[in-house]
């Protein structure tokens, strides 16, 4: 049917949804860099607004100390809207160069770096940030599960992990495979959930086997974590 997008945006969206290996995928979003803030707007993606009010709504005030990074930053989406929400110390990873170029001409992060998720550690000390943010990037044939260990590792115990992923059908078995990997990390003390918030209208779907409800959009869901701080042993 189309679903009302024009057929040049629902095929750049499609090809990074279908493409698998890497080298192709980062090809594609340093493409994409040019027309991807167009392109999101016409699909109506709501994660970057819906993450950040999330996350300053558990996040302790004052905003403008706290350091955060943006994992899978891509053209600084996020950041401008944690920018809203008072955050100003934003550092950004991404793994395209072309989306790291447009991220830096918004003048919103202080330090940005490539980083492949998956292949590449971030590029941060332990116990570094007082926030991560890792919206969009979750999902079939982008960011492994398996990341979650390393975002845990950059944050500071007490501070607050935002993660998204899309609840559309070729996304559900990533998705659960995710839901495992966040329920593990929570039974072994390694963070406790505050919020799983899931939204019916994420984004405009680019075909109709897509359209989680039939109603042409697709539903996500936004998770915020809080990594457990460390129990300090008193002397004697």
């Amino acid at each position: 049917s189309g679903m009302g997008l024009p057929a040049a945006v629902r095929n750049r969206v499609a090809a990074v949804h279908r493409s698998s290996a890497l080298p192709e995928q980062l090809r594609l979003y340093d493409g994409w860099a040019a027309r991807y803030e167009q392109d999101v707007a016409a699909l109506e993606y709501r994660a970057p607004h819906l993450a950040a009010a999330s996350l300053a709504f558990a996040f302790p005030e004052p905003h403008a100390e706290a350091r955060l990074l943006d994992v899978a930053c891509g053209t600084g989406l996020v950041a401008r809207e944690l920018h809203r929400r008072g955050f100003r110390c934003l550092h950004g990873v991404d793994g395209s160069a072309g989306m790291l170029e447009r991220a830096r001409s918004t003048g919103l992060y202080q330090e940005l770096r490539l980083c492949v998720l998956g292949r590449d550690p971030l590029p941060a000390p332990a116990e570094h940030y007082d926030a991560v943010t890792l919206v969009g990037a979750l999902g079939e044939g982008q960011v492994p599960s398996t990341v979650l260990p390393e975002l845990l590792r950059v944050t500071k115990p007490g501070g607050f992990l935002c993660l998204t992923t899309r609840s559309n059908p070729s996304n559900l078995r990533y998705k659960a495979e995710l839901e495992v990997a966040l329920g593990q990390l929570e039974r072994s003390g390694a963070w406790q959930k505050l919020l799983a918030q899931e939204v019916e209208y994420w984004e405009r779907a680019v075909t109709e086997e897509e359209s989680t409800q039939g109603n042409g959009y697709i539903s996500g869901v936004v998770y915020i974590y809080q990594k457990c701080p460390v129990p300090h042993l008193k002397e004697g």
